[in-house]
């Protein structure tokens, strides 16, 4: 369907989505994979588009798209699906579990203990077939490859189940840094594979398209999170004849490409240098990693962005990144014993920052003795935000902040100077997207940034620990630079700054301690001049080209 309306096909076969799980329709599927098989014995690889249900993708009558969940578990419910379920968790499947009040359980909903069984549910039931599918592939001496990117219910890649697939490679849309590590992140298969973009589709290669500038901008922002975690191929999908109509578009394919090898051969299979340990707090934890604040590929949403920037600017930053859920805290609270950093990111009562989950007394008692044994916390947008028991932000002891939502009218607020912090030693200004309104300070908070008596930034120690609030923080080289600081300022790592690092943002260094190498990244499609810290603190000037990278031995 999304085809043949993006490239207004005529005369195809209309095609209806059927459930591979009753039993005749698993039959024909699978008889019909070996046919497939056999009638096209010159194909190597089947990549697979989804193996289950088509994503969630909803047109309106003038043909533009009106819905779209990746992560859309809602579409694929039926009754023999239901009554093995029941069977299998012992209670009945209401209604009440898809339909959510209305909100269909989309990835900003706090899921439901109900909805996350049966998330399970269908993981297990498309593991086995999924497998199945693979060991006809393998036994035909095919090899089997996932495309990741147009809703892979049931075959999360970072969950358990999938090991068991059998899949040999996984091919995925990359549409900035934050999707290239949802790839290249992907443990137990042979190989990963980028899809570039822009797509060679109609919507960018037209008379009045710039596929070359769509292709640098994914090309920069891809090309971070390469040097921290590399695929291991890359490609672009579509149709061809659309492309060679734009000559300019193939000479920098062919820059790319070779860049990429270059990148590759120094990379794959080395230890990048991480200075802290960082975990992403949020409802879904490891099953959404990297991929938690997208709704489709990387686009832009207005109130989301903002958040957004905090996991694109992780994708390619020298930390160790994880991701973790609260139960997880819940179940074993040491997980936190070798965090640095937590972030906690989002708005209000979304799945993203929590929501009811801040009742519980074990998860706050948990991080907030975290910080206070000298961890560090960093916020933005509305984090722990749940109004209860007399606060909205159920950390504000431990941010230093808290949101007015008309309960504290009555008290006066008198903290609103600003002061000067390492954090924003590197920056004048920083872009805080669209921000948060009605955020004060709490006494002995330092605020960094207010706009007409709103904090945007502050800071506020915490026992032996730190906590950091931000307001909203969209990617940029700037603010990726800004986020780096209070990482390390959270973390009271402050003397670690001058180790493999630029002393311009436009500008990055990447370390590979271990095997002996470091690069020297320009970010910038401009010249720029930097200075250069090795990691024993030693430095030099630097001056790169447009985009150039250079390498050195340590």
């Amino acid at each position: 369907m999304y085809n043949a309306v993006t490239n207004d096909w005529k005369d195809v076969e209309h095609q209806i989505t059927f459930d591979v799980r009753q039993p005749k329709t698993h039959e024909y599927t699978l008889k019909r994979l070996r046919k497939f098989i056999e009638d096209h014995p010159y194909v190597n690889v089947l990549r697979f588009t989804t193996f289950f249900h088509q994503f969630t993708l909803v047109f309106d009558e003038l043909a533009r798209e009106k819905y779209v969940d990746w992560y859309g578990y809602s579409a694929s419910v039926s009754p023999y699906i239901l009554k093995q379920f029941e069977e299998e968790v012992g209670y009945p499947f209401r209604a009440e579990y898809i339909i959510d009040q209305g909100y269909y359980n989309n990835q900003y909903r706090v899921p439901s203990k109900e909805f996350q069984d049966f998330q399970a549910f269908q993981r297990r039931e498309v593991a086995k077939i999924v497998k199945e599918m693979t060991e006809i592939t393998h036994e035909c001496g095919k090899k089997a490859m996932m495309f990741l990117g147009d809703h892979w219910i049931g075959t999360e890649p970072f969950m358990e189940e999938f090991k068991t697939l059998g899949i040999d490679a996984v091919v995925g849309s990359v549409g900035n840094g934050s999707t290239l590590r949802l790839i290249s992140d992907i443990e137990g298969v042979k190989y990963t594979e980028g899809r570039l973009l822009p797509y060679f589709f109609p919507d960018v290669f037209n008379e009045n398209g710039d596929p070359v500038k769509e292709a640098k901008y994914n090309w920069v922002t891809a090309r971070r999170a390469i040097l921290r975690k590399p695929i291991d191929r890359i490609g672009y999908g579509g149709y061809l004849k659309l492309a060679l109509q734009f000559p300019e578009f193939l000479d920098y394919v062919e820059q790319v490409c070779n860049e990429f090898r270059t990148l590759y051969a120094n990379v794959k299979g080395t230890t990048p240098y991480c200075v802290k340990k960082v975990a992403v707090l949020n409802c879904w934890g490891k099953m959404r990693a990297w991929g938690c604040h997208m709704v489709h590929h990387a686009l832009y949403q207005k109130q989301n962005y903002s958040y957004a920037g905090i996991i694109e600017s992780l994708s390619g930053a020298p930390f160790d990144v994880v991701f973790i859920n609260f139960q997880d805290i819940l179940d074993n609270p040491a997980i936190l014993d070798d965090i640095d950093v937590i972030i906690n990111v989002g708005d209000a009562d979304t799945a993203h920052t929590g929501g009811e989950w801040w009742e519980n007394p074990k998860i706050i008692e948990a991080i907030r003795g975290f910080v206070y044994n000298g961890g560090g916390i960093i916020g933005v947008g509305e984090p722990s935000g749940h109004q209860y028991q007399g606060h909205f932000f159920q950390l504000a002891n431990v941010f230093g902040v808290e949101e007015e939502t008309g309960f504290t009218l009555g008290y006066d607020k008198y903290n609103w100077d600003e002061h000067e912090h390492f954090i924003l030693e590197d920056s004048e200004e920083v872009d805080f997207g669209e921000g948060k309104k009605n955020i004060y300070a709490l006494p002995e908070t330092e605020i960094l940034i207010q706009k007409e008596q709103e904090v945007q930034m502050a800071v506020k120690k915490f026992g032996k620990g730190r906590g950091v609030y931000i307001s909203g923080l969209p990617y940029s080289f700037k603010n990726s630079r800004v986020f780096y600081r209070a990482v390390l300022w959270s973390a009271s790592a402050e003397e670690e700054l001058h180790c493999w690092y630029s002393t311009n943002y436009n500008v990055e260094v990447h370390a590979y301690v271990k095997n002996g190498k470091y690069c020297v990244v320009n970010n910038t499609y401009e010249p720029q001049d930097t200075t250069v810290y090795r990691g024993d603190g030693s430095s030099f000037q630097l001056h790169l080209e447009a985009n150039e990278i250079k390498w050195y031995q340590i």
